[in-house]
């Protein structure tokens, strides 16, 4: 990976790249900001050009024994940690385990979410999480000697996921880590990172992309609709993987399109044997599933609102979400956009308190019907 690969971000490039020349290598960085600001593409080119032996001015040189190795994420001194899930057959699984899809995942496309993630790894039902073993596996690799480079590498990938005993243990070897060791946490959600660690990482804000760069990169996305490349800057606003979703729409962003039709169609019809079977079939898909549900509806009700208050330039729509709001739309209005808003936020809190899903949507489907009625 190389920051040439890294969408916009420029001026983190900049700061990454003078720490490397200034021998100002931090032992632990907090990449933090949110989705789809290249946070990942940009942890693993950094650890390339710190492990490049030929590295140039402004990037790794890609031909090094050093970079032929991290071209497929093998290199001995770099390590990763992610959420993942317990499988069956697997009794105490860490990070290792899948391993192998984590590069094939990486190696495609970069820039992802958790929810891809647990698809691609088949998670059905489960929550992604850093389990509490993960400790004893990070601390076995960082307490070997550097296999070929200066520095051994430990990304880890979304901390808020955490088993608080993992955040416990990761802490002391924060606090006193090997020599030449440097970790990478990248989070979309800084508040829920322990304090404590927190306060040991040196913090580096990713911002929004910026829209020049989303159109020159989807430009050079193969078989891109160069029509479509306009309103997908648009309505990315910042963020990589809604734009490359607007220009190949994922599985689940029509999942989740095609259930939020279902809930208020069934609701302004008064529905109720229906709503009680979109219930059950929404209580099957999985935690991390559930609440990115809520927050797509949380999205497109600020989204509909808007466009029923006639501020185009304000919508951030793709094409079937925006025919579709045409007659939808006028139901969001003034009178009930903050409890729209309301409901939906205390669906993803209720899922997070591991809430029992089938009353949760169940409750949340039967207030759409007075709520849409407004």
């Amino acid at each position: 990976m190389f920051f040439k690969d890294v969408v916009g971000q420029e001026e983190l490039k900049k700061r990454l790249i003078q720490s490397v020349h200034e021998e100002r290598i931090s032992h632990a960085l907090l990449f933090s900001g949110p989705e789809g600001t290249g946070k990942l593409a940009m942890a693993i080119a950094y650890s390339q050009y710190i492990s490049c032996k030929n590295r140039t001015e402004t990037d790794s040189c890609g031909v090094c024994p050093s970079c032929h190795k991290y071209n497929k994420l093998a290199h001995p001194d770099l390590h990763f940690v992610f959420p993942i899930f317990k499988p069956e057959k697997i009794k105490n699984p860490v990070s290792d385990d899948f391993i192998s899809q984590w590069r094939e995942m990486v190696l495609a496309n970069p820039y992802f979410d958790l929810g891809s993630w647990l698809t691609f790894i088949e998670a059905d039902n489960a929550q992604g999480m850093i389990y509490e073993r993960e400790s004893d596996s990070i601390y076995r690799k960082l307490n070997l000697k550097s296999f070929e480079s200066e520095f051994k590498v430990m990304i880890i990938w979304l901390p808020e996921k955490m088993h608080q005993s993992c955040s416990n243990k990761l802490l002391k070897l924060i606090e006193e880590p090997p020599n030449k060791t440097l970790f990478i946490l990248i989070t979309e959600d800084e508040e829920a990172v322990i304090s404590t660690i927190r306060s040991r990482a040196q913090l580096i804000k990713f911002p929004f992309i910026d829209k020049e760069s989303i159109r020159s990169a989807l430009l050079e996305t193969e078989d891109a609709d160069w029509d479509l490349i306009p309103d997908a800057v648009h309505l990315a606003n910042g963020n990589f993987i809604k734009a490359k979703a607007y220009i190949n729409p994922g599985e689940d962003e029509q999942f989740y399109f095609q259930k939020f039709q279902e809930m208020m169609r069934q609701a302004y019809k008064r529905e109720v044997l229906e709503q009680i079977q979109w219930a059950e079939e929404m209580a099957k898909i999985g935690r991390d599933k559930q609440k990115a549900f809520f927050a797509f509806a949380l999205r497109l009700i600020r989204e509909y609102f808007v466009l029923n208050m006639k501020r185009n330039n304000m919508v951030y729509l793709n094409k079937q979400e925006k025919e579709w709001g045409k007659q939808f739309a006028p139901f969001i209005n003034e009178r009930n956009i903050v409890a729209f808003f309301n409901e939906f936020e205390l669906g993803i809190k209720h899922i997070s308190w591991n809430g029992n899903p089938r009353i949760i949507f169940l409750d949340t489907a039967l207030r759409m019907v007075r709520l849409i009625k407004r």
